[in-house]
């Protein structure tokens, strides 16, 4: 294999930067993780060190992977993100991210996809920063360190609507922020090239949203796949034939050509996860699946399906027998029931759980899914699902695949964890208890 085969994706995430290198076969070549802080100054605020998470990580990143002859490399990120550079692109402003309280409106939380953070993001940080040379998400900003590009994908863009309408920024749109559209970045098609890495040969491609990137290469591709991305957010979508709209929850067009996405992001994930376990030791015991406490997971709000920013946690029918071992099974188990609740609330019929991202090298809570929807879940092969999917469309900008639709060859499974019957009545009762707490 030559190196010229080898493409690259970058990940930013709200905990880490990830990056792969992968072949022409999706084989990861090199990988590496550079972690970064996460900021929460209140209950309502969420942010980054926009300089450390999206311009530091992304070059180190790079750096370690150790692949100066890549053919191509793309970036991909959450959304929605936000910083003010100077005229040199250094951030001067914190790294606004998905649900902080700058994004919300007026009218408060918003039940559609395109409800708006984007545009109050940019509000916010036009009358903060209002000397600022340009207003960038995560993406621009690392490819501007990466290759001197203010650059983002159209998928990135157009979440941040009605600035982008589609085809170009706005004017009115800006004009109400403040803002003229040309501090905003540059739009290019996913899989484009948009430049070259500074020093190489290495094309710079247009990515896409982290999500999109991660179900590319997923492999749910098929009516009845629930593919759940287990990150800080918790993501479920039911892959389904035909498009319908359910209350509360989202639907999208999925990656594969005439499929659509049901569900949503969720915050019971590895953000409750992480708070849980730096609060309650570890140990070696075991939790008694008739004996678990119940978590209502909502320590910054819920997402999907609620869309209750002020929404507050609660650990319901603690008592002195509990131990760290229920506690923390407590925590995976409320992830598993958001997972069953956003998909019946699909009507879907479910088939099987594909799961993919971080969290999937945590064990316990792979279990927990799968005994909490009664699914087998397949969990991915590999972790950095959205680099991955990133270095797919580094190969599409450098000629050597045709369609993003050919991503999905690259999707493998590692494992298969069934549902455990010794844990399936009890969890019925707190699946029960769970719903009426999140009422």
């Amino acid at each position: 294999m030559s190196a010229k085969d080898v493409t690259i994706g970058i990940d930013i995430g709200t905990t880490a930067v990830k990056a792969v290198a992968a072949d022409e076969n999706g084989r990861v070549v090199a990988r590496t993780r550079i972690p970064h802080r996460l900021n929460v100054p209140a209950p309502d605020r969420f942010e980054h060190d926009a300089d450390e998470a999206w311009r530091h990580g992304p070059l180190s990143a790079l750096a370690a992977l150790g692949c100066p002859d890549a053919r191509a490399a793309a970036v991909t990120a959450m959304v929605p993100s936000l910083t003010a550079v100077d005229c040199d692109g250094r951030p001067v402003a914190p790294g606004l991210l998905y649900g902080d309280v700058r994004g919300r409106g007026t009218a408060g939380a918003d039940t559609k996809f395109l409800s708006g953070d984007a545009v109050e993001f940019l509000r916010w940080t036009a009358a903060e920063y209002p000397e600022a040379g340009g207003y960038w998400p995560a993406t621009a900003l690392a490819n501007y360190a990466l290759a001197g590009e203010a650059m983002i994908d159209n998928a990135t863009a157009s979440t941040t609507f009605p600035l982008f309408d589609g085809s170009d920024w706005s004017a009115t749109a800006c004009a109400r922020c403040g803002v003229t559209p040309d501090r905003l970045p540059r739009v290019q098609l996913s899989g484009a090239a948009a430049g070259q890495l500074h020093g190489t040969e290495t094309l710079l491609a247009a990515g896409s949203v982290d999500a999109v990137c991660e179900q590319m290469v997923s492999g749910a591709d098929q009516d009845g796949d629930v593919l759940v991305l287990c990150g800080t957010t918790l993501i479920v979508w039911v892959t389904i034939a035909n498009y319908r709209e359910v209350p509360g929850l989202w639907t999208l067009p999925h990656t594969a050509a005439g499929k659509f996405q049901i569900g949503g992001p969720s915050n019971a994930g590895g953000l409750l996860l992480g708070w849980v376990n730096s609060l309650v030791r570890e140990t070696v015991s075991s939790a008694d699946p008739r004996d678990v406490p119940v978590w209502s997971p909502y320590l910054r709000g819920e997402r999907v399906p609620l869309h209750d920013p002020d929404r507050r946690g609660v650990l319901d029918g603690l008592n002195l027998t509990h131990d760290a071992a229920a506690v923390r099974r407590a925590a995976v188990e409320a992830s598993g029931f958001v997972v069953r609740q956003l998909i019946e609330m699909s009507g879907a019929s479910a088939s099987r759980i594909v799961a993919t991202g971080g969290g999937t090298r945590v064990t316990p809570w792979m279990h927990a899914i799968a005994d909490a929807t009664g699914l087998p879940v397949a969990v991915s092969a590999i972790p950095e699902g959205a680099a991955l999917g990133a270095a797919f469309l580094g190969r599409v900008a450098a000629g050597l695949e045709s369609s993003t639709a050919d991503a999905a060859r690259w999707a493998s499974t590692e494992r298969v964890i069934d549902p455990d019957p010794a844990w399936a009545t009890p969890m019925q009762d707190r699946y029960a208890r769970f719903l009426e707490l999140a009422r």
